[in-house]
């Protein structure tokens, strides 16, 4: 009798026999070795120069009062009015030293500056770790043209798996809905080939680390 089983369903045969069958991994210790060379500096320098290196806007305090002198001269720099921050544990750094912002999303369509924390620093390619797991958000770092984030040095990692490791061990089992890395303000070069900042997001994009 001649055979009419088609391409298909020779091919699915074989798939269904594969899964059925058992077999050893043949790299059981892939995910042990390193993809990438060792971080051969300090972890504050290597974020600092590859985040610089994409258009973000890096800045080092050794404490709170550096840190609120820095904003505050920015602030006025730049004559930012409404900064917005949502996270209970910045907005009592911000109440310490008395500086003004909006707390709730009230008029969040005039918003010049989304201001949050962060979940890690990836020093490897100067990325920021961002969740949905605390009172920011989705909106707040996505909306207004300027994003503040506050970073601590503790929170720097030197990979990517390393700062999924930090929220493993931060949330256990009840992981945020939304984990994302941004690596510089948003961007895009499909009109023309012309580099456009603030495309799709924030145009700038500022860290603040933090000593600690």
């Amino acid at each position: 009798m001649r055979d009419i089983t088609t391409s298909k369903e020779k091919l699915l045969k074989k798939i269904r026999k594969a899964l059925l069958e058992k077999r050893d991994n043949p790299y059981p210790n892939l995910e042990e070795q390193p993809l990438y060379p060792p971080v051969n500096e300090l972890l504050e320098v290597q974020f600092a120069e590859e985040f610089n290196a994409v258009a973000g806007q890096f800045m080092f305090c050794e404490d709170e009062i550096q840190f609120i002198e820095s904003l505050i001269n920015l602030a006025e720099e730049r004559k930012w009015h409404k900064i917005y921050c949502w996270e209970p544990a910045l907005q009592e750094l911000m109440d310490k030293y008395g500086y003004p912002y909006y707390a709730t999303d009230k008029n969040f369509e005039q918003a010049e500056v989304g201001f949050t924390l962060c979940e890690a620093l990836i020093a490897r390619n100067g990325s920021i770790m961002l969740s949905n797991g605390n009172m920011a958000g989705r909106r707040l770092s996505i909306y207004p043209p300027v994003h503040i984030v506050l970073a601590y040095s503790s929170q720097l990692v030197p990979d990517l798996k390393d700062g999924f490791k930090e929220l493993k061990e931060k949330y256990g089992i009840r992981l945020p809905s939304m984990v994302t890395t941004i690596t510089g303000p948003s961007r895009t070069a499909d009109i023309e080939k012309t580099l456009v900042l603030g495309a799709h997001g924030p145009k700038e994009l500022f860290v603040f680390l933090l000593d600690g």
